[in-house]
C-alpha cells in the first residue's frame, strides 16, 4: 500500500465518508508498521463538494473529460500560433463541451449554485493550463482550481498596402494615403483600447467571482464540518446517557447486594453467639 493507491480511494469518496475513511486508512498503516505512511495519509485534505463533483466526474465520464482536456491542448497551441481562425473554431467547440460536462456534474452530484459555479471554474482552468488538466485528469482535488484567463488572441493582420508603381503620382494622391493610414491607425488604437479595456473588465469580474465563490467554498466547508461535529455530539451524548443508565443499574444491584450482606452478617453474628451459648452449656 502507498499514498497514491490510498489517495486514488479515498478522493473518490463523497466528502461526509472521507474522513472516517481517511481515519481508518491511516491507522492501518500505522498498524501495519509504516508510520510515515500513516502521517503522509492524516495529512491529505478533505475535498470540497466542488472539487468532489469533478473528481467523481473524471471516474464516471473520463471519455468526456478527456475530450475537453485534448481540445484544451488544441487551444493554447492554436494561442501560441497566434492562430485566430483555429481559436474562433476550438472556442466555440471548448463552450459546448464545457456545457455538457457541466450539466453531467450537476445532474450527478445535485451541486448548490456556488458549488457548481466552482466546479465549471475548475474545468475552465484545466482547459487553459495544462498542470491544472493533470490535476483534474487524476481526479484526487481537494479543492476547486482556478485561473487568470488566457490573453487575448491577436487582432488579425490587414493586408499590406501595395507599393505605388508610378513614379510620377501626384502630391494630392500621397496625402490621401497617409490620411488613409492615419485613419486606420488611429482605428486600430481605439480598438485595441476598447479590448484592453473590456479584458480588464472581465479579469476584474472574474476575480470578484472567484473570492465570492472561494468565500462560499469555506462557509460549505465550515457548515459541513460543524454538521459533522453536531452528529459527533449527539453520539457521544447518546453512548454517555446509555452507559450512565447502566452504570446507574449496577449500583442499584451492588446496593441490594450490600444490604442481603449486611442481613447475612446479622444472621452469622446471631448463630455464632447462639453457637457458644449452646457450647458453654453443653460444657457445664
Amino acid at each position: 500500500m502507498d499514498l497514491d493507491e490510498v489517495a486514488g480511494r479515498l478522493y473518490g469518496l463523497p466528502p461526509s465518508e472521507f474522513t472516517a475513511a481517511r481515519e481508518a486508512e491511516a491507522r492501518a498503516a500505522k498498524d501495519a508498521g509504516d508510520v510515515r505512511l500513516a502521517r503522509d495519509i492524516a495529512g491529505l485534505r478533505k475535498p470540497t463538494v466542488s472539487a468532489s463533483a469533478v473528481n467523481r466526474l473524471a471516474r464516471e465520464h473520463p471519455d468526456d473529460l478527456g475530450e475537453l482536456l485534448a481540445l484544451g491542448r488544441e487551444l493554447r497551441e492554436a494561442w501560441e500560433r497566434h492562430d485566430a481562425e483555429a481559436l474562433a473554431e476550438l472556442t466555440r467547440r471548448r463552450g459546448e463541451l464545457a456545457g455538457r460536462l457541466s450539466r453531467l456534474i450537476r445532474r450527478a452530484a445535485g451541486l448548490s449554485a456556488a458549488a457548481a459555479a466552482e466546479a465549471e471554474q475548475t474545468l475552465d482552468a484545466a482547459v487553459v493550463d495544462a498542470g491544472a488538466a493533470e490535476e483534474v485528469r487524476h481526479g484526487r482535488l481537494a479543492k476547486p482550481l482556478s485561473y487568470s484567463g488566457f490573453a487575448p488572441a491577436p487582432a488579425p493582420r490587414g493586408k499590406p498596402a501595395k507599393k505605388p508603381t508610378d513614379s510620377t503620382a501626384s502630391a494630392d494622391s500621397a496625402s490621401e494615403a497617409k490620411g488613409a493610414a492615419a485613419k486606420g491607425a488611429a482605428a486600430k488604437s481605439a480598438e485595441a483600447k476598447r479590448a484592453e479595456a473590456k479584458r480588464r473588465e472581465e479579469a476584474e469580474a472574474k476575480r470578484r467571482a472567484e473570492v465570492e465563490a472561494r468565500k462560499a467554498a469555506e462557509r460549505q466547508e465550515a457548515l459541513e464540518a460543524h454538521r459533522e461535529w453536531v452528529t459527533a455530539l449527539e453520539q457521544a451524548v447518546q453512548e454517555h446517557d446509555e452507559r450512565a443508565e447502566r452504570v446507574a443499574g449496577l449500583e442499584r444491584k451492588l446496593a441490594k447486594a450490600r444490604k442481603r450482606l449486611a442481613e447475612s452478617a446479622q444472621r452469622l453474628e446471631v448463630a455464632q453467639r447462639e453457637e457458644r451459648h449452646a457450647r458453654h452449656r453443653v460444657e457445664r
